[in-house]
């Protein structure tokens, strides 16, 4: 099974990439919702954040509070280095848990992580390629805006704090750019997936 690391600095378009890449018969598991998973009430993730961050980065119901956490991450560097030492490990544990049995399942096919900091964590050297989705500053910006109410501001904060994406280029053994519309990054994702399947064989 070819086991392959997607990754690319928030709102570039990830989601749709990975969208098309499960349409065309990959595996596709998201960081984003492990994440989710491993912090549940009573999980270990979230005893060690209640134990790091106090009972205020929550709700009523005992759920992460994401939205203030993001607020608290974003604005403090040292802060937002704990969070990720508790998360990731423990995102790393289940994702290769997922890659053992789809690689069970199906040793011929191709097995798609999606998460925004692997090449940062270090969780990128576990595959076997590297995907980086990319776009122009500019859309990335706008995106980002409308697609979390954010002021221009604080959009830019939020970018700033992940590797710029000149940086994560540089790891990449293919590229998709989607600064356009939905079409042409459908057709690089395409190709890509033809390219990726003539290796798991």
């Amino acid at each position: 099974m070819l086991k392959v690391g997607l990754t690319g600095s928030i709102a570039v378009g990830k989601t749709f990439v990975c969208q098309v890449l499960a349409e065309l018969g990959c595996h596709v598991l998201d960081a984003d919702n492990v994440a989710r998973d491993v912090v549940k009430p009573s999980t270990s993730g979230w005893v060690e954040i209640r134990e790091a961050f106090g009972v205020e980065v929550f709700q009523e119901n005992g759920e992460l509070d994401r939205k203030k956490m993001g607020a608290i991450v974003f604005a403090d560097e040292e802060k937002r280095q704990m969070l990720n030492s508790i998360v990731h490990p423990l995102v790393i544990e289940e994702q290769n848990k997922w890659l053992a049995e789809k690689e069970a399942e199906d040793p011929d096919g191709v097995a798609v992580i999606d998460a925004a900091l692997m090449i940062e964590s270090g969780g990128s050297k576990r595959f076997d390629k590297l995907v980086v989705v990319w776009c122009r500053p500019e859309v990335q910006v706008e995106r980002l805006i409308k697609r979390n109410f954010l002021s221009r501001e604080e959009a830019q904060r939020r970018i700033a704090t992940q590797m710029p994406q000149e940086e994560k280029k540089k790891y990449a053994d293919y590229l998709i750019d989607t600064s356009e519309s939905f079409e042409p990054s459908r057709e690089q994702t395409e190709s890509l997936f033809k390219q990726l399947k003539s290796l798991s064989v």
